[in-house]
Formats: C-alpha cells, structure tokens, sequence
C-alpha cells in the first residue's frame, strides 16, 4: 500500500523508522521481562538494542505493503514473572510505551530540525519515525491475539475467561488479516488517528 506510492528517499526513510521502532519495542520487553524475573529473553539475546536481534524481515516487508507488521516475538514465561499475569500486563504494555516515547522524542527532534532550516532527508526519517512508532503503539493495543493488547487483557479478566478466551487465540492472526485487508474495515480508522496524532506531534 505504501510502498509502490513513496520515493526512493521516503523508502529508506520508513525502512530507518522501522528499525528505530521495531527494535525498541521489542527491547522493551526484553527488558521488563528481565527486570520482572524471566531471564530467558537476556539468555536469548534479546536484552539488546541490536536491530538483528529483533527484525523480522517478512514482518518488516509486510510493514511497508500493508501499513502493519511485527518484529520478532520475545519469548516470554508468565510464570517466571512477578506477579504473575499482571507481570505479564506489563511486559506486554512495554512494547507500545516504548514506541509513543520514541515517537514524542522523534516528534521534538524534527521540531528542531524544522526551526534550524534542516529539511530533506533528516526531517522525512523524523516524520517516519513518529508516524511508524505511534502505528506500532495503537496497533499494538488491540485486544487481538497476538498483539500485546490481548495479553494486557488476558491479566484483568478472571482466570476462568482468561482460560476460555486463550482457545481461540490461534484465529487471531486471520481476524487481523482480515481486518486489515477488508475493504472499509473499521480499523483503518486507526489509520486516520495516527496521521492526524503524527500532525498534531509534529505541529504541521
């Protein structure tokens, strides 16, 4: 969708904020993870701001055709974290947090570009970052397994729902699809927040 309609240069602007919010969103729950008791993401590599450790070159290319992606899943055990499944909550709450702070950074980096009369390639890359950051934090906190919407959700239901709605985790990539590929899907809504968020950000 995006990427046959951009230059070259806007190419490897979004590719450039990809890598910027894939890898610390993924960082992020390696590290919380960590910090909460499951010490098999750091035995994995994944405790790392390292591009190689975390992108996903199918989800990175998907990401540019379609708007949406992923990064490479960090193995998480729930039950090697405290407390348990709100460790959890928090673990998957990481990734998005992490992505709205590297946008509102990026946001104040092509503020200053932009007052110090520094355009082209720079303040595309600053765009792209904000817009890509915030798609990964919105997109992110769908309640739709396996985004980390649904794993937030999972820690705040009782145990016996938790339990119920998990059986039906594996049809959440095709309701994903489908949301996104349906022509006139309510997620594209989405979409529209995140360009008018990027504006207002950025203070176009």
């Amino acid at each position: 969708m995006l990427f046959f309609d951009l230059t070259l240069a806007q190419i490897a602007g979004i590719a450039a904020a990809l890598v910027v919010g894939v890898t610390f969103h993924e960082f992020s729950h390696a590290f919380i993870a960590d910090q909460l008791g499951d010490h098999r993401p750091r035995a994995l590599g994944r405790v790392s701001l390292n591009p190689v450790a975390h992108i996903d070159p199918m989800g990175a290319l998907v990401f540019l055709l379609a708007g949406f992606g992923w990064g490479k899943p960090v193995p998480v055990n729930v039950y090697a974290l405290r407390p348990g499944r709100v460790g959890m909550a928090v673990v998957a709450a990481g990734g998005p947090i992490a992505n709205v702070i590297v946008a509102i950074v990026a946001a104040v980096a092509h503020r200053v570009l932009e007052i110090g009369g520094i355009g082209g390639f720079a303040l595309d890359v600053a765009f792209w970052i904000v817009l890509y950051n915030l798609l990964l934090a919105i997109f992110n906190l769908l309640p739709i397994p396996p985004l980390d919407g649904y794993n937030v959700l999972l820690a705040f239901v009782p145990p016996r729902t938790a339990f119920t709605i998990q059986r039906y985790a594996p049809y959440g990539v095709i309701v994903l699809l489908l949301l996104v590929l349906l022509p006139n899907s309510p997620i594209r809504v989405m979409f529209d927040v995140v360009r008018a968020l990027t504006r207002a950000l950025i203070g176009a």
